[in-house]
């Protein structure tokens, strides 16, 4: 995937970025905005959808619209149920 945002230079098939999230009371998880890694951070204009991603049910995909351009978030779940570790967010190069 090319990134034509400014500044969304891939360094490899997955970059691992912090998300900032709401949670509504049914649990939804809504990405409100992503922080790259040099510290630039794109607000999250609309998310457009969500569905699972892959195989298996710990991968999902949002579409979302950043400076309207849409791209894809996916956020991979932990498999560690104990942990407070949920899971992370990644876009793809």
């Amino acid at each position: 995937m090319n990134y034509e945002l400014k500044g969304w230079t891939p360094v490899s098939d997955r970059l691992y970025v912090k998300v900032t999230s709401d949670f509504d009371s049914t649990g939804y998880m809504q990405p409100r905005a992503i922080l790259w890694p040099d510290g630039r951070l794109f607000n999250i204009d609309e998310v457009r959808a969500f569905r699972p991603a892959g195989d298996s049910h710990l991968l999902d995909c949002y579409t979302v619209i950043i400076h309207g351009q849409e791209r894809h978030l996916f956020f991979e779940r932990s498999v560690d149920r104990l942990g407070a570790r949920l899971g992370r967010w990644y876009v793809e190069a």
